[in-house]
């Protein structure tokens, strides 16, 4: 005998008083009856409208829209973007935000999660509790920062380019999107249809005038000819293998950080926001303070951009090791680092490379870990190095406490703590942790 089906709550409206934020760019509110609801488009100490877009009778939680606002925060703008709003793209979270409300936001997630998974407070973590914005992306309430240099575009059933719904498949199609970089809008990805195409990344280097496509073609169809509004390199996702081949034009961006220029190929991983890699590598720097002479470890290295600032500090002496998954990101680093005698790259996982590197001492840390962290036993693994510093860089708040977690288990503290707000309008952020042996601080 099959189990009745339950009930589902999609489509009820409740009035509710709006909560704290939490991580994932909502807010917490609660019915009368008690049921939690994750609410989007509200902001905190709102009374609103909202109707409920997941979730039934017995579910732990109900997500929802705020779908009218009855009493508005007074950190509450009118959203620039048209796109943006209940039902339509998920691109970005906090549009109806002040943007110093929304490093608020964000600062308070980041001490949330610190305190829940870690057991830190911002002092106790070395954090002054700010999230600090990009240079130049401070603007008035009603400015959008152009910052995002990589958009990925879903196409739908017509060939019309948009972008992907909250939660959803659905594409809500755009003429325009506001975040994206002065040279990826340039391209005129929205004004043109993609007949047979079910997605295209557009990327616009912002250390070189380099702009490139990736196509992801539909079964069995044929690639277009892109003609698009300036010179762009095209490639394409192979439909078999998933694979990266170059239809014309370069097979790589060129991007600029600390005075080095590096090669990303095949649609790799590099900060989106224009800002964000020298952001980055001056703050790991700073935390880390390198030495003439000094051997140190740059995990999850990508195409090289943290190993490269480690070569040139710790000089003919010393010595840098990466380790990076990605085939064609090893090749770049390889190729981006070839002037750097002392600098090697393996390819793989970390917690399979790197014991079988031999190596049982090290000075110096990088690790710039997925979404997902680093883990209980690579960071255990990491401990048993005696790093002086360690330098985490991380992109979500909650695996970056649990990490940090681990590394206190294994005798390491947070020296210090600082956030970075590199994806304005979303509810991501950017943290680099210094860590050092707690018997330091002792």
């Amino acid at each position: 005998m099959q189990n009745a089906p339950v009930p589902s709550l999609i489509g009820q409206e409740y009035e509710v008083e709006v909560g704290p934020v939490a991580h994932g760019g909502h807010c917490i509110a609660r019915t009368e009856e008690g049921r939690v609801l994750f609410v989007r488009h509200t902001l905190p100490g709102e009374r609103v409208r909202v109707r409920v877009t997941e979730g039934g009778e017995t579910s732990r939680f109900l997500r929802a829209d705020a779908v009218e606002i009855l009493e508005a925060s007074k950190d509450r703008v009118e959203a620039p973007c048209p796109f943006a709003g209940p039902g339509k793209c998920g691109g970005c979270d906090w549009q109806h935000a002040k943007p110093g409300a929304q490093r608020r936001l964000k600062g308070e997630v980041i001490a949330e999660q610190l305190k829940r998974l870690a057991g830190l407070t911002p002092e106790e973590a070395g954090w002054d509790g700010t999230v600090m914005p990009a240079e130049g992306d401070k603007l008035p309430p009603g400015e959008v920062p152009q910052w995002r240099t990589r958009v990925q575009y879903a196409v739908d059933a017509e060939g019309h380019a948009g972008l992907r719904k909250h939660r959803s498949h659905d594409v809500q199609v755009i003429d325009h999107c506001m975040i994206a970089a002065e040279g990826v809008s340039e391209l005129g990805i929205e004004a043109r249809t993609w007949e047979g195409m079910a997605a295209i990344e557009a990327i616009a280097a912002s250390g070189s005038g380099d702009r490139q496509v990736i196509l992801t073609p539909r079964p069995g169809a044929r690639l277009p000819l892109v003609e698009l509004d300036k010179p762009v390199s095209v490639m394409r996702i192979g439909e078999r293998d998933k694979a990266v081949h170059r239809v014309h034009g370069r097979a790589f961006v060129r991007e600029r950080a600390d005075d080095r220029t590096y090669r990303v190929g095949d649609g790799g991983f590099w900060q989106v926001h224009p800002k964000a890699a020298q952001t980055l590598v001056l703050a790991v720097m700073q935390g880390l303070m390198p030495r003439k002479g000094e051997t140190a470890l740059d995990l999850y290295c990508g195409v090289g951009l943290f190993a490269g600032a480690l070569a040139d500090r710790v000089g003919d002496k010393g010595a840098v090791l990466g380790i990076e998954s990605g085939k064609r990101a090893v090749e770049d680093a390889r190729h981006n680092l070839a002037d750097y005698p002392r600098v090697r790259i393996e390819q793989g996982k970390v917690d399979s490379v790197l014991p079988r590197t031999g190596i049982t001492d090290v000075d110096l840390i990088v690790l710039d870990p997925p979404r997902a962290g680093a883990g209980k036993s690579t960071v255990h693994h990491l401990a048993t190095l005696g790093a002086r510093r360690i330098a985490y860089v991380a992109c979500d708040p909650a695996a970056l406490a649990r990490d940090l977690a681990y590394f206190a288990d294994n005798g390491y503290r947070v020296r210090t703590l600082r956030a970075f707000d590199l994806f304005p309008m979303t509810h991501h952020v950017e943290c680099v942790a210094i860590l050092e042996p707690a018997a330091k601080g002792s």
